[in-house]
């Protein structure tokens, strides 16, 4: 099974939907891009990723043309549809999905204030991704 989320940066939601796949199940190969990654993941994705035991300061953001040639069983869009246009993957794909979520390195305010709206989409994408693990992908 091989799985590719993808979102504008590559720097946050996708980097967290990567891990909480990858932490399901170590059986299937999942990757993360972009269409403009980013120059390096987002520090508080780490922090709140790290809170639920998961590491993902090891992920860099990657260029989504680096996986074209490859089939994959799901592509996985993860931005926000009101907001931002998601990339659009040409490659092989046997389904395509999309699951939007707000982008939190767009909250303002103060740090705690931001680190609360990094909490609730990652555990939005929590939700969302084991819902899609359970009915989906768990074989």
């Amino acid at each position: 099974m091989k799985i590719l989320i993808l979102c504008t940066g590559n720097s946050c939601r996708s980097q967290m939907a990567h891990g909480f796949l990858q932490s399901f199940d170590d059986k299937i190969t999942v990757r993360s891009a972009g269409t403009e990654p980013a120059l390096s993941i987002n520090r508080r994705a780490v922090m709140v990723m790290k809170e639920v035991g998961i590491d993902i300061s090891h992920h860099t953001p990657r260029l989504v043309e680096q996986y074209l040639d490859e089939e994959w069983d799901y592509v996985i869009t993860v931005c926000d549809n009101a907001k931002e246009t998601c990339p659009l993957f040409m490659g092989k794909v046997k389904y395509r999905l999309h699951i939007g979520f707000e982008d939190p390195s767009n909250a303002t305010g103060s740090e705690e204030f931001i680190m609360s709206e990094f909490r609730r989409v990652r555990d939005e994408i929590r939700t969302e991704f084991e819902k899609l693990y359970r009915t989906n992908i768990k074989k």
